[in-house]
């Protein structure tokens, strides 16, 4: 209170309560919250455009798995009338899926260790070891990123017919190697600069060989992005296609499961079973799906780990 105001109260013969200063008005936030609330609605809104976008697809081949040929043809949108599992027997035998898929099989599981294998131990020594050429290395293997397979189809396939090694189990088996590499260095490289390098340091300094270091030590806390990349390496190596087209041309036995879905395709050109070849389309999406949903935490964990060390 001030003199001037306790004088003139005095005068007045009581001393009245200071009247408060009037309140400056708030700043009106209403606008901005309504900005906010659009962007949310429109973002949601797209989000729940893309899920069905990318759901609904999967949901009809499951559906129209379970119908007869005569039930996908007349009323390809709707509901079978039963649970029709002959289809799934059908695919399975008759068109020979389960064979396609133990052949896709017995190659993804050399493909995707040796990938692995490779692509880890590079990327450690490119990410952690300081050498002469390291970095044109690093380059030349990020520069098979930009090659387009279509332009190697050619040489490869009379690469691996000189090396006697065309419509063979390796000589497909080494290519999806090399396929999967530049790509599996590129991750695998930035995730290892991400990981401490006092463990690495202390690990040399008590007496630890390189093997051991790497083996020991580096590889267990890489695994959030081993399993990233190795999940992305068999999405890649199990949807392969136009590898397997080129130079997997011998006997139908030998075809991995894309290979046989699209022989099954054009087969149903002429029989008309498609109940069996939805039953096919679903037989190859599941193990996709298990993957991904059985290590879907790890895939984030992996993706995030180097954004928030």
């Amino acid at each position: 209170m001030s003199t001037t105001d306790t004088a003139d109260r005095a005068e007045d013969g009581e001393l009245r309560p200071e009247r408060p200063a009037p309140a400056e008005p708030a700043p009106s936030g209403g606008h901005v919250k309504e900005e906010g609330g659009v962007l949310n609605v429109f973002a949601h809104s797209f989000l729940v455009l893309w899920t069905v976008m990318a759901a609904a697809p999967l949901l009809w081949i499951v559906v129209s798995a379970f119908k007869t040929s005569a039930e996908v043809l007349s009323d390809p949108f709707g509901l079978p009338s039963g649970l029709h599992w002959a289809n799934f027997a059908n695919a399975w035998a008759e068109a020979n899926i389960g064979r396609y898929a133990l052949n896709s099989l017995i190659i993804l599981s050399g493909s995707l260790t040796g990938t692995m294998l490779l692509g880890s131990m590079a990327a450690y020594v490119i990410a952690r070891y300081t050498f002469r050429g390291n970095r044109a290395l690093h380059l030349l293997f990020i520069g098979g990123l930009m090659f387009p397979i279509f332009l190697a189809l050619v040489p490869l396939f009379f690469m691996l017919q000189n090396l006697g090694l065309l419509n063979t189990r390796p000589g497909l088996i080494l290519v999806y190697i090399a396929y999967s590499l530049p790509f599996t260095i590129f991750f695998l490289t930035a995730f290892f600069r991400t990981l401490p390098s006092g463990v690495h340091e202390a690990a040399i300094v008590d007496g630890a060989s390189h093997t051991r270091t790497f083996w020991q030590i580096m590889m267990p806390m890489a695994k959030p992005g081993l399993i990233s990349i190795g999940i992305f390496n068999f999405l890649g190596q199990w949807n392969q296609f136009v590898l397997p087209r080129v130079l997997n041309v011998g006997s139908r036995d030998d075809y991995v499961l894309p290979q046989g879905l699209a022989a099954l395709m054009v087969q149903m050109g002429y029989e008309g079973d498609w109940g069996a070849l939805y039953a096919g389309l679903t037989v190859a999406m599941l193990p996709v799906l298990v993957v991904y949903v059985t290590f879907q935490r790890q895939v984030q964990a992996g993706l995030t780990a180097g954004a928030l060390k």
